[in-house]
């Protein structure tokens, strides 16, 4: 992976992105799948970047060495209050979003693709993707994203 930073041209606003190459980075670009996520202009172009140049080998600094297991803290505390009241509001804004929304289990990419090129009448679905077929959507300007809070599938639901 590689991060450009970027900078939209009407608006000046900076933000990163991340690729796989940076042929991939242009070829997004090229097929206009690279826009700015705060104005959503498509006028992007990556911006003036610092290197990350790293030490010589002589001028590393000395390891820490590693706290032994045994003292090494546990997280067994409760959330707070407010992130406990959080979690439970998202959870019921994903539920009653996944009430008008249909679950095609893994046949999720293959339905969004034909919603998406007009084979199939559009409509709010859930299911399960893999994390290629999820990439693969978003490379084709289809877009996704992963509900936050894990969906037990109907047929698995008691």
């Amino acid at each position: 992976m590689i991060v450009f930073d970027l900078q939209c041209g009407p608006n000046g606003h900076r933000f990163e992105g991340w690729f796989g190459s940076s042929q991939d980075y242009e070829s997004q670009l090229a097929r206009g799948l690279v826009s700015c996520p705060s104005c959503g202009s498509p006028d992007v172009a990556k911006a003036v970047m610092a290197p990350n140049v790293g030490r010589k080998g002589n001028q590393l600094a000395a390891p820490v060495p590693a706290k032994p297991v045994e003292s090494a803290p546990v997280a067994n505390v409760p959330l707070p209050p407010e992130a406990v009241a959080m979690l439970q509001a998202v959870a019921a804004m994903q539920a009653e979003a996944i009430k008008s929304s249909t679950w095609v289990g893994d046949k999720f990419a293959d339905d969004a693709r034909a919603m998406h090129y007009g084979e199939k009448d559009p409509g709010a679905i859930h299911g399960r993707a893999t994390p290629d077929e999820a990439r693969e959507l978003l490379e084709e300007g289809i877009a996704v994203a992963p509900l936050l809070i894990p969906v037990v599938p109907p047929e698995e639901a008691n």
